[in-house]
C-alpha cells in the first residue's frame, strides 16, 4: 500500500471579515465545510491510539486519529461516536479548547509543519451532525442502551467541570442534580466567553441535551446558603464540586475605587449572560467610554477587550510582560489585533486617576524592563524602571485572574488550601468521604478543557465509590 503524502500547510477555516464582524457579536470564525474537513483530515498521519501523542494531550483523551479517520471515510455518525465516548459538548471545546497547547501542540505533523487543526475537525463533527440529525440518532442509540440506577449524585456548579461530571454519570444511568447559584446554567461558558467566540445557542442546545438526558438543573441555588453540602450528603449518594473561580483578583492601588472600573468578570457577566450590548432591550446596562483600558493579556483581557471594541470604544491592552509571555490564545490575540484593539507592553499599574466626579480618567504606569532570568512558569523576571506613562481611560477592565468563592466552604468542613481550593486526592475526593471536587474549585483559573478533564475523572470515581460501598 503505497505511504499518504505529508500534507505540511493546514487547511485554513473561513472568517467572517474584520470590517464586518466588528460591528456585531456574531461568530467570527465559520468551521470546516464537509469538502475543507475532509481535506483537513487527511494531512492526519494515523499514529496508533497507543501511542498517539495528541490523544495524551487532550485532556479528556479522545481517540483522536479514530475520529479523523471517520471523517475521511465519510463515516460522520462513527466520528461523532468516537468523540462522544470520551466527551459530551465537542461543539464547545472545538470552539474553546486551547488546542495549540495541547492535542495540536503534541501533533506529530506539526514538528515538520503544521500540526493538523483537531480543534476544528471537532467542532465540524459537533455542527455537521447537529445540522444532519445525526447527532439525534446516536443520542436515542445512547439512552436505550444505558443502565438505570437507583443511587442520586449532587453536582454543585452548571459550568464546564459540573456539565462534564454529570453528563458522564447521566450515561452510566445515574440520577443527577446540578444546583447553579445564576439563573442560567453554563457557568463560564454562558458568563465569561462572548457570543463572537462561542455562540450562546449552541451552548443551549448542549444543555437540553443533557436535560434529555435525565440531568436536573436548579438554578439560583447558592450552595452554602440555599443549601449546604451537609445537607445535600442527606439526600444523595454522592457530591461533586465544580464552583470554578469566579472571585476576580483586583488592584490594591490607588484610585482602586474610581467609577467605571469593572472586574472583566462583572464587564463580560453584563454583555454575555444578561445581554447589555442590546440595553435598552434587555435591563443591564453597561458603561463604555470613547476610550477603554484593559489590564492583562490572557483570553478573559482579550474576550473583554474584543467585546469592548464591538460597543464602539477605543481600546488598549496593557500587560506588564512582553507579547511572548501573554497567555491568551495565537488565534484570539490575532483576532484582536486584526479588529483594532491595540497593545501595550511592559506597563505595569500604579494609581487610576479619577475627575472630579469621581470617574476614572487615567491609568498611571510604571514602565518595565525584561530580565534575562526566568521565574518558575518560564516567564522572563521584570524589574521597573523608574519611568512612568499615563493612558487616558474613561473606562478601565482588570483582567488579572479569578480564584475560587468562598461562600461555598463557610458552612462545611472540606479542606482547602490557602488560595481557597479544595484539597482533593488522587481520585479528586474531598477530605469528606462522598464529596469530591475539580475544575477551577481545585485548579484556581485554568481552562475550559482542563475542568471538563477533571469532571470526566470525577464522574469515574464516583462510580468507583458508589459500587464499592455497595459491595461492602
Amino acid at each position: 500500500m503505497p505511504r499518504r503524502k505529508l500534507i505540511k500547510e493546514r487547511v485554513p477555516t473561513p472568517e467572517r471579515p474584520v470590517e464586518e464582524r466588528v460591528k456585531d457579536f456574531g461568530e467570527v470564525n465559520l468551521g470546516y465545510t464537509f469538502e475543507l474537513a475532509q481535506k483537513e483530515a487527511e494531512r492526519c498521519i494515523q499514529c496508533p491510539a497507543d501511542y498517539a501523542p495528541c490523544i495524551k494531550g487532550c485532556p479528556v483523551h479522545i481517540n483522536i486519529p479514530a475520529f479523523i479517520a471517520k471523517i475521511r471515510e465519510g463515516d460522520m455518525k462513527g466520528a461523532l461516536r468516537v468523540i462522544w465516548n470520551d466527551n459530551v459538548l465537542p461543539a464547545i471545546t472545538g470552539r474553546v479548547c486551547p488546542q495549540e497547547d495541547q492535542c495540536e501542540g503534541a501533533c506529530v505533523v506539526g514538528k515538520v509543519g503544521d500540526a493538523v487543526d483537531i480543534g476544528k475537525l471537532e467542532r465540524f463533527v459537533a455542527d455537521y451532525t447537529r445540522e444532519k440529525g445525526i447527532d439525534e440518532e446516536l443520542f436515542q442509540e445512547m439512552v436505550s442502551n444505558r443502565p438505570e440506577r437507583k443511587e442520586k449524585i449532587a453536582v454543585v456548579g452548571a459550568g464546564p467541570a459540573g456539565l462534564t461530571c454529570a453528563g458522564e454519570l447521566a450515561k452510566m444511568g445515574y440520577k443527577v442534580t446540578i444546583f447553579e447559584a445564576l439563573h442560567k446554567p453554563g457557568g463560564v461558558l454562558m458568563y465569561g466567553i462572548p457570543q463572537f467566540r462561542l455562540p450562546k445557542e449552541i451552548l443551549e442546545r448542549e444543555l437540553d441535551r443533557l436535560k434529555r438526558l435525565g440531568v436536573e438543573l436548579r438554578t439560583d441555588h447558592v450552595v452554602g446558603k440555599t443549601i449546604t453540602i451537609k445537607e445535600l450528603l442527606q439526600e444523595y449518594d454522592a457530591v461533586f464540586i465544580g464552583t470554578g473561580a469566579g472571585t476576580p483578583k483586583l488592584l490594591n492601588i490607588p484610585g482602586i475605587l474610581s467609577m467605571r472600573i469593572y472586574s472583566a468578570n462583572e464587564f463580560l457577566t453584563r454583555i454575555n449572560l444578561m445581554k447589555a450590548y442590546k440595553f435598552p432591550e434587555y435591563d443591564t446596562p453597561v458603561a463604555v467610554g470613547d476610550k477603554i483600558v484593559v489590564i492583562g493579556a490572557g483570553n478573559t483581557a482579550m474576550d473583554a477587550a474584543r467585546s469592548a471594541l464591538r460597543l464602539g470604544a477605543e481600546v488598549t491592552i496593557a500587560y506588564r510582560r512582553g507579547r511572548e509571555d501573554m497567555t491568551a490564545r495565537i488565534e484570539e490575540i490575532g483576532h484582536a489585533e486584526e479588529e483594532g484593539v491595540k497593545f501595550e507592553f511592559f506597563l505595569n499599574p500604579i494609581e487610576f486617576i479619577s475627575d472630579e466626579e469621581g470617574k476614572v480618567k487615567a491609568v498611571k504606569f510604571m514602565k518595565m524592563r525584561p530580565l534575562e532570568e526566568r521565574d518558575s512558569r518560564g516567564k522572563r523576571k521584570i524589574e521597573p524602571t523608574g519611568e512612568t506613562v499615563t493612558l487616558e481611560a474613561d473606562t478601565v477592565i482588570i483582567a488579572i485572574g479569578l480564584e475560587p468563592n468562598r461562600i461555598i466552604t463557610e458552612d462545611c468542613d472540606l479542606e482547602t488550601n490557602p488560595d481557597g481550593t479544595f484539597v482533593v486526592d488522587e481520585n479528586l475526593m474531598t477530605s469528606t468521604p462522598g464529596v469530591f471536587a475539580g475544575g477551577d474549585a481545585i485548579r484556581g483559573e485554568a481552562t475550559v478543557i482542563l475542568a471538563m478533564g477533571d469532571g470526566k475523572k470525577a464522574a469515574k470515581s464516583i462510580h468507583e465509590y458508589i459500587q464499592s460501598k455497595k459491595a461492602s
